[in-house]
């Protein structure tokens, strides 16, 4: 049979310990606080690197995408622009719309190009 001594409960009250704090363990605690912040900071700036290149990399290939349509519309503009200017098709408007006609061929003037005279062998040039 057990004591009657430790058979009863004691009922210690420890309400006047005032616990100290541990000043090392503290500074350890921030220390390693401090550590994964910084962690956490150096992952999501890794993180949002990449958000922001895969972006980059999705607007480059759409831009590219845009380029080729543009060069395809410029290449499609520059044939319009060679058979606008072919001399059949100005000719077929002026006559068509413009109501033009061509000169006969009495109606028609040719100015012939005069060649300018030859300079003196001797110029004589006033000297100030």
């Amino acid at each position: 049979m057990e004591s009657f001594e430790y058979a009863i409960k004691k009922d210690v009250r420890n309400n006047s310990i005032v616990r100290e704090l541990d000043e090392a363990r503290q500074r350890d605690q921030w220390t390693w606080i401090g550590a994964a912040g910084l962690l956490v900071l150096v992952l999501l700036f890794s993180v949002w690197q990449r958000a922001v290149m895969r972006g980059s990399g999705s607007e480059i290939g759409a831009m590219q995408r845009q380029l080729a349509v543009e060069e395809e519309e410029g290449r499609h503009l520059l044939l319009d622009l060679e058979g606008l200017r072919s001399p059949r098709r100005i000719e077929e408007f002026a006559t068509e719309q413009l109501h033009m006609v061509q000169p006969a061929l009495e109606d028609s003037i040719v100015i012939e190009r005069v060649q300018p005279a030859d300079p003196p062998a001797h110029s004589v040039v006033a000297w100030r």
